[in-house]
C-alpha cells in the first residue's frame, strides 16, 4: 500500500503526463499543446493545502511557460534531458527529502527521476518497461487527468479529501486557490 501522507512535493513531467503527448506544429515552429482541465485544479488545490508542485520537462516552449504562469507553478526546470539532478535541485529548492517527493512520468527520460524520487507514478499510456520501474500506475492517461488522479490520492491520504469530494469542502479553499 503507498503511504501518500508524507509527500509534500509532486514533480510531473509535461509531455505525456500533464498532455497527451501530442505536439502540433505548423512552419512556425509548435503552436498547440493540450491540458486538461482537471489536472489544472489538482495543482490548484495541492498548492492551496501546502503540497508543492513542480514541472520537470525535457521541453520548453512559450506554451508550457505560459500554462506554468497561469497555474502559479514557480518550481520549474525546462529543457532538462537529465532529470535525476534536476529532481534533486527541485527537492533542495523545496525543502523537502526524496522520500517525501514523487514524480510522475511516462518515458524513458523520467527513468532518472524515478529513481531518486520516493515514490514514483506512472501514467496508464506509459510504455511497458516504464511501469515496471514504478511504484503505482495510474488509471488515467497523459492528458486525460492523470495528475488530478495523484492529486486527489494524496489529498485524500492527507485528510483534505472533503475539498474535492463536497460542494462546502471546496467552498473553504475557492477564495485561496482564486488569489
Amino acid at each position: 500500500m503507498l503511504d501518500l501522507t508524507k509527500i509534500k512535493l509532486v514533480i510531473t513531467d509535461v509531455d505525456g503526463v500533464l498532455t497527451d503527448g501530442g505536439m502540433y506544429y505548423t512552419e512556425q515552429g509548435e503552436v498547440m499543446k493540450r491540458f486538461h482541465v482537471h489536472d489544472g485544479l489538482g495543482v490548484k488545490m495541492l498548492q492551496t493545502c501546502g503540497i508543492k508542485v513542480a514541472v520537470l520537462s525535457g521541453g520548453d516552449s512559450p506554451l508550457l511557460r505560459k500554462r506554468l504562469e497561469v497555474l502559479k507553478i514557480d518550481l520549474a526546470k525546462l529543457g532538462k534531458m537529465e532529470k535525476r539532478s534536476a529532481c534533486f535541485e527541485l527537492m533542495q529548492e523545496a525543502g523537502v527529502t526524496a522520500e517525501q517527493t514523487a514524480y510522475i512520468g511516462d518515458d524513458t527520460l523520467d527513468l532518472p527521476a524515478f529513481e531518486v524520487c520516493g515514490l514514483a507514478i506512472a501514467t496508464r499510456n506509459a510504455h511497458d518497461y516504464i511501469k515496471a520501474q514504478a511504484d503505482w500506475i495510474l488509471e488515467k492517461a497523459g492528458g486525460e487527468g492523470a495528475f488530478r488522479e495523484v492529486s486527489d490520492k494524496i489529498l485524500d491520504a492527507q485528510g483534505f479529501g472533503d475539498i474535492f469530494k463536497t460542494a462546502d469542502g471546496f467552498l473553504t479553499i475557492a477564495e485561496k486557490m482564486a488569489q
